[in-house]
């Protein structure tokens, strides 16, 4: 736990400029994850591990020109997690067929995760303790989702 004291002049949710510096220049692009269920391949082995890195825009707009999502607009997830997901398991690719086959609980999960890293545009808050009133900043991305 961090002395009260090493946090004189510090508001809320705020760091001191040396860290804000810190945390500007190590962006952090990917993000480690475990599914929830986990992705059950041909061989019936359950892959759960992953990362996932930030979207560009180019993610975002490729799948517009896709003949599946131009059929289907809720084929979108499909492809665009399926480009964001750089790891899964020992799988050799993360394809649209895997992000397909995923159970739907696990593309929630990642959808989830997708919309935290990108649109809000990090996992971290700022948290105080009930009991003591110490102020930390907390990873979301940290856990699984709906672990305590």
């Amino acid at each position: 736990m961090v002395p009260a004291s090493e946090h004189a002049g510090t508001t809320a949710g705020t760091a001191p400029p040396q860290e804000r510096r810190d945390e500007r220049s190590a962006l952090r692009t990917e993000f480690a994850f475990d599914l929830p269920r986990g992705y059950v391949d041909q061989d019936g082995t359950v892959h759960r591990s992953g990362v996932m890195r930030l979207a560009t825009a180019r993610d975002e707009l490729l799948p517009l020109y896709d003949a599946r999502v131009q059929e289907n607009p809720a084929y979108t997830t499909v492809v665009l997690l399926s480009r964001v997901i750089t790891s899964l398991g020992t799988l050799g690719s993360i394809t649209s067929n895997v992000v397909e086959n995923m159970f739907a609980s696990d593309v929630a999960f990642l959808q989830s995760l997708y919309r935290q890293v990108n649109a809000e545009g990090h996992t971290r808050i700022a948290v105080t303790c009930p009991e003591c009133s110490h102020r930390f900043t907390a990873d979301l991305a940290g856990g699984r989702l709906g672990e305590s």
